[in-house]
């Protein structure tokens, strides 16, 4: 199992970080050691100081695939939930500024928090699905699946001409504008359109 993470897929969030905005999508990867299951309680690392939330659409996969048509896409995922993509913000801008790859910065133990998965028959529109983040309750983070700049199906297309997709792979899809540091007692609060789905506290 492998999480394929996609980045700056929001205007706005490649904005508030300074980022151009893509014209193909860009991806990274999280290993399995990364998730966080059950709502567990996220240890704040040692090895950072500047440990930032982002809230996302996960795509659960459902079949294996490769090198799939967009036309076909659809037919490989089988749900949607919520997770958190934690990055290390402090070590990603260090190795961004030498040219390294930042994998430590997103990759480490327990940096993704994933909340059950909604059956697809379940939403009206895939294409309008509101989804965000509460921190401490207040709202921080609100955003809808059609202002995506790549949407499911076109991730899908896209990564698997790269990466073989596998039964059981996740796809974090994105986070909106409005992410931000966390601190040990936070309590973040994730929800799909009416569902809180993802409760998550900083220790």
């Amino acid at each position: 199992m492998k999480m394929i993470c996609i980045g700056r897929n929001y205007s706005e969030h490649a904005r508030e970080l300074n980022n151009p905005v893509p014209s193909e999508p860009v991806f990274f990867m999280k290993p399995e050691s990364a998730q966080l299951r059950n709502n567990q309680p996220f240890i704040y690392p040692e090895f950072s100081k500047d440990i930032h939330y982002e809230a996302e659409l996960v795509l659960h996969v459902c079949k294996v695939g490769r090198n799939i048509q967009e036309k076909f896409a659809g037919t490989y995922y089988d749900g949607i939930g919520v997770g958190l993509d934690f990055t290390a913000r402090d070590l990603q801008q260090k190795a961004k500024e030498k040219g390294l790859p930042w994998e430590m910065a997103k990759a480490f133990d327990f940096s993704a928090p994933v909340s059950k998965f909604i059956p697809l028959s379940t939403f009206a529109d895939l294409a309008n699905i509101r989804f965000g983040l509460f921190k401490n309750g207040e709202l921080v983070q609100q955003g809808n699946s059609s202002e995506m700049i790549f949407s499911f199906d076109k991730i899908i297309s896209y990564v698997s001409r790269f990466v073989t997709l596998k039964q059981g792979d996740y796809i974090f899809t994105g986070t909106p504008a409005g992410v931000g540091p966390v601190q040990i007692g936070d309590r973040l609060e994730a929800f799909i359109e009416d569902q809180k789905l993802l409760l998550c506290n900083i220790r």
